[in-house]
């Protein structure tokens, strides 16, 4: 099994603090956003290999970073030939980039690098063992008005997706899609097919609402703190919260 950690972005919209350094090694109680991310992915041994995705920009950073800690895994940097945001190939570009260059044929589990959850990566594959299918890991928000603000799935009572809309004005559930998946390789021929078709290489709802309407696809529920760190206000209430935490 395979692992990819997303770190390609340019984070413009948290200028002046990430406009020379990468959003996934701003500190959070201390430790970068992606030494979080790799200690919880460290907890499982399934993992060949670990993919860290990046552009030509901070590369070096990365790889700075990755020297001076101790990878339990098989950790590799796999570098975009990007230099600015006007050059990025998208989150799901790169993927797909990603995965012809290392002819990934097997179950990976694909993780936003500027994300932090509350769930242990183990009952996860355990999840995984047990359905042998795509996943979508999902945050239930428990409240109407919060779920506006997120992209919400739909789902039965064996936990297969139904639907999912981005922001949607009456939600059909509590369920927020977070930036945590894994695909089968099924799924990840699925995705090959869907940038082949020219479909949007960077908007992952667009992916999924295309994903769901031609492969199986179910959800990982989970109840604790999720942070899709995508702007300073998210970033100041992740590093409060990890700090109350006592990380």
């Amino acid at each position: 099994m395979k692992a990819i950690i997303l770190c390609g972005g340019f984070a413009k919209r948290m200028w002046p603090l990430t406009k020379d350094k990468p959003k996934q090694l701003l500190e959070v109680a201390g430790k970068p956003i992606l030494e979080y991310v790799l200690e919880e992915v460290e907890t499982i041994s399934h993992f060949s290999t670990v993919y860290i995705s990046t552009n030509a920009k901070f590369a070096d950073q990365f790889q700075d970073f990755l020297d001076k800690r101790e990878n339990k895994l098989d950790v590799e940097l796999v570098i975009e030939p990007t230099q600015s945001e006007d050059e990025k190939l998208g989150s799901l570009g790169a993927l797909g980039r990603l995965f012809k260059e290392k002819d990934i044929q097997e179950e990976t589990l694909i993780l936003g690098g500027d994300n932090l959850f509350e769930f242990k990566m183990v009952d996860l594959i355990r999840h995984l063992e047990e359905l042998n299918e795509n996943i979508i890991v999902t945050e239930d928000v428990k409240d109407i008005e919060i779920a506006k603000l997120y992209g919400i799935v739909e789902t039965d009572d064996n936990h297969k997706i139904l639907s999912f809309e981005e922001k949607p004005e009456k939600p059909k559930s509590t369920l927020a899609s977070t930036a945590c998946y894994i695909l089968t390789q099924e799924g990840i021929n699925g995705l090959l097919k869907y940038l082949d078709e020219g479909n949007d290489p960077d908007k992952m709802g667009h992916f999924i609402q295309w994903f769901i309407s031609n492969h199986n696809v179910h959800a990982f529920k989970f109840d604790g703190k999720w942070f899709d760190i995508g702007n300073l206000d998210e970033y100041h209430k992740a590093d409060e919260y990890f700090k109350q935490k006592g990380f």
